[in-house]
């Protein structure tokens, strides 16, 4: 989808990105999440009670970020199959940047930035050769992001990438799901899918670990990360095999060990609906979130231990993001933005609006 950039900058001038009201808000809490209003797309930046605090235009539906808080940016991202990418600062004191997917890529809808700044890595399908790539664009002063090369993932579909504590490895979450942008969404290889998490040396794209689940969860793609405060990635998962079959949708992966899948109780699990959609861990990192839009559920999990601490309804609830210990932020594809937690039951913040729809995943700065 090639980006009409004039058509871009005018939106970005309509949009009014209000750089001293963020200033204003001085040192509150801010979050990223993208949205539907009305017939625009959008990129918001918002503090912990619902407000505004940027709007930066999309020219379609966006899915996730790439934060980097440390230098006021952030990157957001087409839904897959994403062909753009916008890059704006936090406090609005630069115009946005509109990127294009490279010729035969792209954008998965995740992406991360290095500790040093100097490099934004983002998930991406090479569709022709039907594997994933880490597309690597230089993020340094000056650099104006242009894409300077790529990793393998060592699997097909990679969706979410993460950072892991040590600011040096990446896990890639390759949901092992063969698509073509000529084909839209449709699933290309139900049967022989693959889904791993890969371990990826950020400085020269090595591949340092590569884990698939038991064979006979083959059809769990694996789709979304989080990094616990144990340094233990966090998983979810959407099963695409016959909607009968109830497989585990939740797990853990430590280094070197097995990965270990959690269902949680029978209800849980039928309440997911063999699909989750979010993973967040709360700023302690001690308590894992897991949601289900199809499922109206967000499920809260023990990181040291895997025991199901309770769960959250919320009717097409996915967007999940921390704002205190064992708490969460929840925002649904109904305009709905509630404060929920395992002791905490849901408090309104936003109710739900007829014209405002958030997408799926919410992430604090």
């Amino acid at each position: 989808m090639e980006i009409d950039r004039r058509r871009f900058l005018a939106l970005a001038a309509a949009a009014g990105l209000a750089p001293a009201t963020l200033r204003a808000a001085g040192q509150a809490q801010l979050y990223l999440a993208a949205r539907r209003a009305g017939d625009r797309y959008e990129a918001v930046v918002l503090d912990a009670q619902g407000r505004d605090r940027q709007v930066v235009p999309m020219p379609a539906r966006g899915h996730s970020f790439a934060p980097d808080p440390a230098r006021g940016r952030a990157v957001v991202f087409g839904r897959q199959p994403g062909f753009f990418a916008v890059v704006f600062r936090i406090d609005g004191a630069q115009p946005p940047v509109a990127l294009q997917a490279a010729a035969g890529r792209h954008f998965f809808g995740h992406g991360v930035f290095l500790p040093d700044g100097r490099r934004m890595l983002a998930t991406e399908n090479h569709y022709e050769a039907g594997h994933g790539v880490l597309g690597i664009y230089d993020a340094s002063d000056g650099g104006n992001y242009r894409r300077i090369g790529e990793f393998e993932t060592g699997g097909i579909g990679p969706h979410e990438v993460v950072l892991l504590p040590d600011g040096k490895t990446l896990c890639v979450a390759n949901g092992g799901i063969l698509t073509h942008p000529d084909y839209g969404k449709l699933e290309l290889n139900l049967d022989t899918m693959r889904p791993s998490l890969a371990y990826v040396d950020a400085h020269d794209g090595r591949l340092l670990e590569r884990v698939e689940l038991p064979a006979q969860y083959h059809r769990l793609s694996i789709r979304h990360l989080v990094v616990a405060a144990d340094g233990a990635v966090w998983f979810g998962c959407q099963h695409t095999g016959p909607a009968g079959e109830r497989p585990p949708l939740v797990g853990r992966h430590r280094r070197g060990h097995a990965p270990e899948l959690y269902a949680g109780p029978d209800e849980v699990l039928r309440g997911f609906r063999n699909y989750v959609g979010s993973v967040a861990v709360d700023p302690a990192g001690g308590v894992v979130a897991t949601s289900s839009p199809v499922g109206g559920q967000v499920v809260y999990w023990d990181a040291a231990s895997g025991r199901c601490l309770g769960l959250t309804r919320l009717a097409d609830g996915c967007g999940v993001a921390p704002v205190a210990p064992e708490r969460f932020l929840v925002n649904s594809g109904m305009g709905a933005l509630v404060q929920a937690g395992p002791e905490l039951p849901a408090q309104s913040i936003l109710p739900p609006s007829p014209g405002l729809s958030w997408d799926n995943h919410f992430r604090r700065i």
